[in-house]
């Protein structure tokens, strides 16, 4: 397993342009994202797009179809770290940096650069699909799954967690920095990676605080 180094922040980029957007407040995403999510899906409930019956359906179809897409990036994608200069350097940005620095309190949540194409992207192929009575509040389910994701990311590494269920999830992804990074995918969530065989419960007593 690679070193890491604790309670410290380091550059990413050598290009001053490229460093300040790696960067974000913890906050950016909720004050962007939470008024767009409820702006679409109040105006879709409006103008009668959709029903307050399949947005009450949807929304939490959306909030798992997240979770399944968080555990699969998060295995395939942000711990693929290829076979070239190249690929490598795309794992370092995407995910090998949080590792080596997971107290870096400006890289817990993703840069709007990076979380908006992903949202569009993910908007303009539901939109093709033509069916926007069941796509937008799935979408919205979606964005605020993410944004949960993000909540709990950030919380465990920053926040003290007051509840045994903060608690748990916590230790899960604590286990996944310092112990078993080929284990516990989940971020939001731990039912996928009991569902796929990736648990691993952090042994009694371990502190990386």
């Amino acid at each position: 397993m690679k070193d890491y180094v604790r309670h410290q922040r380091s550059r990413m980029f050598e290009s001053d342009f490229f460093e300040f957007f790696s960067k974000v407040h913890p906050s950016t995403p909720f004050i962007l994202y939470i008024p767009a999510g409820l702006f679409i899906l109040g105006y879709a409930l409006a103008t009668g797009v959709t029903t307050p019956l399949w947005a009450a359906a949807m929304l939490p179809v959306g909030w798992f179809a997240w979770q399944i897409m968080e555990w699969s990036l998060h295995k395939s994608l942000f711990h693929w770290e290829g076979n070239t200069p190249f690929t490598r350097r795309m794992h370092q940005i995407l995910h090998g940096y949080h590792h080596d620095y997971p107290d870096d309190d400006q890289r817990l949540v993703m840069p709007i650069g990076a979380s908006l194409p992903v949202v569009l992207l993910i908007a303009g192929l539901l939109y093709l699909v033509g069916v926007p009575h069941l796509t937008l509040p799935f979408w919205a389910g979606m964005l605020f799954g993410y944004l949960w994701y993000d909540f709990i990311h950030y919380s465990t590494h920053f926040r003290k967690p007051t509840t045994e269920w903060g608690k748990r999830m916590r230790s899960h992804h604590m286990a996944h920095h310092f112990a078993v990074p080929d284990k516990n995918f989940g971020i939001s969530h731990m039912w996928l990676d009991r569902f796929l065989g990736t648990l691993r419960v952090r042994e009694t007593g371990a502190k990386h605080d």
